[in-house]
């Protein structure tokens, strides 16, 4: 795992859930089952058979599964070899493991540049 310092976990979509609308949280969410919508957070995990399709603004984001949207992180966007991102990825740190699938654009910016905070996160991506 690229990350160290995780929040406690917050928020969980089991496997065989499906939820629409946004998520916000100051700790950890994990999405094991289907989100349709945005998801601000200090860091987000996608299981192996997550589905999120919407834009992400968080500190961190490990990607087990699949997102179609853009990513904005603070400080890092881990996809594993599990891991499919389709979308664009605004970030410090960048780092896919061999299998992983990345189809868009990355910018590598400087934090100030994409500093994470909660309200203006949810702002940019309305």
């Amino acid at each position: 795992m690229l990350f160290s310092k995780q929040q406690k976990l917050e928020v969980v979509i089991g496997a065989d859930s499906s939820v629409w609308g946004e998520i916000s949280s100051k700790g950890t969410v994990r999405i094991d089952g289907a989100l349709e919508g945005s998801v601000t957070a200090d860091c987000l995990i996608i299981g192996t058979k997550g589905v999120v399709t919407g834009d992400v603004a968080v500190r961190q984001i490990i990607v087990g599964g699949r997102i179609i949207g853009n990513i904005r992180a603070t400080e890092g966007v881990d996809i594993q070899h599990t891991g499919n991102v389709c979308g664009d990825i605004f970030s410090v740190r960048f780092c896919i493991t061999e299998g992983g699938i990345f189809d868009g654009r990355s910018s590598m910016l400087r934090t100030k540049e994409i500093s994470y905070k909660e309200n203006e996160a949810i702002a940019e991506m309305a």
